[in-house]
């Protein structure tokens, strides 16, 4: 018979030559009631061995349907791995069924089985009356919520759990929830509250210490906020500062999180129409050697457009680059503002030194169609 220490070699040996169903078996068999049963009645010592085991066993099992991608089976044995959990220490049963949890993160498509699985993980925390893996979940939860844009779920759990907090002066917590709010906000294009949300979570934040993550998450959103009020110099300034925290950082997706911020950095600058300073920053050695994704590459077309106030080369970074470009609401609303202020520079460049004009001969210039031309040129008449 087996033992479990080279059971769980066995189960790597197998992960490792992508034999992945037979490495789930191996899993599964570690995590057998009736082997725990057993190696229990051998004494305390061997009790203790068992339990790291199964927290290896539970860990790795979860990263190997991550690695498959199997979210239906990921989906299924979260809620059901707590019933390994009720042996551990309660400390442990937090840190492992979070880290599950984040591991479902990876897998694409998979919110509304993340939903499904912290709902479920609350209920087992509400019902062995485990009140800090409730608030961590509520927290997940509320976050999920929010990805998924069903806003008023995320606000009604944000609003319970600031209560909460607020009676137990949790302050890395309220940090964690008063930013999640200010989000929330934002999406609503509630910005009074948005600002007043984040204002909070700094305040709560100035008298402990944040983990890195969260001090970029904090200098994200107030960059983001001095970009809604135009106050493009400021906000270059916070989008650094994010930067510079997630270049640092080695999660699974502060690499995705860098190319946003720096996307956000060349925005601020396009908008003060600081083009040097693009080409400054798109020529830097961590944007050469690191930073290189279609996001930046769409930044620099449109850089490029302007610069030659371009609103044929404009058109053309918009539809190339449309996922990059319309598909972020921050990037869209301000280059919305940048194409009307393009068009109408143009049109005033070709009409201005005469007095009468064709339509269609603008909109062949332009590379418009007649209506659109019309539209503007009656719109800047009125």
């Amino acid at each position: 018979m087996s033992l479990p220490g080279s059971k769980l070699e066995e189960a790597r040996r197998l992960v490792n030559e992508k034999q992945y169903n037979e490495a789930e078996q191996v899993y599964l068999s570690l995590l057998d009631k009736d082997s725990s049963q057993s190696s229990a009645a051998a004494g305390a010592s061997v009790d203790d061995k068992r339990r790291n085991e199964q927290e290896t066993s539970i860990l790795e099992l979860g990263q190997l349907y991550v690695t498959m991608g199997a979210k239906d089976k990921l989906r299924e044995f979260i809620p059901h791995s707590t019933e390994y959990m009720m042996q551990f220490a309660k400390s442990k049963t937090v840190k492992v069924l979070k880290t599950l949890i984040e591991k479902f993160e990876q897998v694409p498509d998979s919110l509304d089985d993340q939903i499904f699985v912290c709902e479920k993980s609350i209920e087992f925390a509400k019902r062995e009356k485990r009140v800090f893996l409730k608030h961590s979940l509520s927290i997940k939860l509320a976050t999920l919520h929010y990805q998924k844009k069903q806003y008023k779920d995320s606000l009604a759990l944000i609003n319970d759990l600031l209560r909460e907090f607020k009676k137990l002066d949790d302050k890395p917590s309220l940090v964690d929830v008063h930013l999640l709010e200010s989000k929330v906000y934002h999406k609503l294009r509630n910005l009074a509250k948005s600002k007043a949300s984040l204002t909070a979570a700094r305040t709560a934040a100035n008298s402990i210490y944040c983990p890195t993550q969260t001090v970029a998450e904090l200098d994200l959103m107030s960059g983001i906020l001095h970009c809604e009020d135009k106050d493009y110099k400021t906000a270059f300034s916070y989008f650094f500062e994010s930067f510079e925290s997630y270049h640092n950082l080695t999660t699974h997706n502060s690499y995705e999180k860098a190319c946003q911020v720096l996307k956000y950095m060349l925005l601020s600058k396009i908008m003060l129409n600081l083009i040097d300073d693009v080409k400054n920053i798109l020529n830097a050695k961590y944007t050469k050697e690191t930073y290189q994704s279609r996001g930046i590459d769409a930044m620099k077309a449109v850089a490029e457009a302007y610069n030659n106030r371009s609103l044929l080369d404009f058109n053309t970074a918009l539809k190339q680059y449309e996922k990059e470009l319309m598909g972020d609401e921050l990037t869209r609303s301000h280059f919305n503002a940048l194409y009307d202020t393009l068009l109408e520079s143009n049109l005033c460049k070709i009409i201005e030194p005469f007095e009468c004009v064709e339509i269609s001969h603008i909109s062949k210039i332009i590379g418009l169609d007649t209506q659109q031309v019309e539209g503007k040129l009656s719109n800047d008449t009125r």
